[in-house]
């Protein structure tokens, strides 16, 4: 009788795959892109939560739909980092291979990418992200991402404001000239000398103890306010 050899147990932690040269190439020809059509762009913004008139600003997750990602770096850099620039970012990307060459441009964007989502490795990217909020950290979500449905607010931003104590500010694009993709999120990709108006909404606030209704509530208002702040 041959005795069983217990498998080695695995400790379930998901670690996405190292990307390959051609993929570090593609990120970085997508970099030169974005900063050289964003330089051409016109531009207009509004700040509506009044949390980044001073350099004192609290930490804040910032919330944009997922089709509205190709310009985030910029609102970064030129609307948040200059009036809070002792503060970085980190902000949650997909696990899968893609979210691998997004988080790469990121990067060069001296922004920190926390790989997960709602289906892999979602556990994980929420601890990392509060580890990074402890050390004073804006944090940044797709609240549809990654795969949708699109303009449809998911519990994770309200999970990481809750344990976080962060305020979630709704942060709405609107491009008057751009390539709208047939992708399930109808990804838009900027076009030179668009106009490119640039809202960020009033905060909203989760209690640490909240009802099942009450979620309810404040994820119909973000889902309402990101609508409102980025018509198509």
């Amino acid at each position: 009788m041959e005795a069983t050899v217990p498998k080695p147990r695995t400790s379930g932690i998901v670690r996405p795959q190292p990307l390959k040269w051609h993929q570090h190439l593609a990120a970085a020809v997508i970099v030169a892109a974005i900063r050289a059509v964003s330089w051409t762009l016109r531009t207009r913004h509004e700040d509506r939560a009044r949390l980044l008139e001073s350099p004192d600003a609290p930490p804040i997750i910032f919330a944009v739909w997922h089709n509205r990602l190709a310009l985030a770096m910029p609102v970064f850099e030129w609307f948040v980092r200059r009036r809070t620039p002792d503060r970085g970012l980190a902000a949650i990307v997909s696990a899968s291979k893609d979210g691998g060459l997004v988080a790469r441009v990121l990067e060069y964007f001296g922004v920190q990418a926390v790989r997960g989502s709602s289906s892999r490795r979602g556990a994980q990217a929420l601890l990392e992200l509060t580890t990074w909020a402890e050390k004073g950290h804006h944090l940044a979500i797709t609240p549809d991402g990654p795969r949708g449905p699109c303009y449809r607010v998911q519990d994770g931003v309200l999970a990481l404001a809750q344990v976080t104590g962060f305020p979630i500010v709704p942060v709405g694009t609107y491009l008057n000239w751009k390539i709208q993709l047939r992708s399930w999120d109808r990804f838009q990709i900027p076009l030179p000398f668009a106009r490119w108006e640039v809202t960020f909404g009033a905060p909203i606030r989760v209690p640490r103890d909240i009802s099942d209704d009450e979620r309810g509530k404040l994820r119909a208002r973000l889902e309402t306010a990101l609508r409102e702040l980025s018509p198509d």
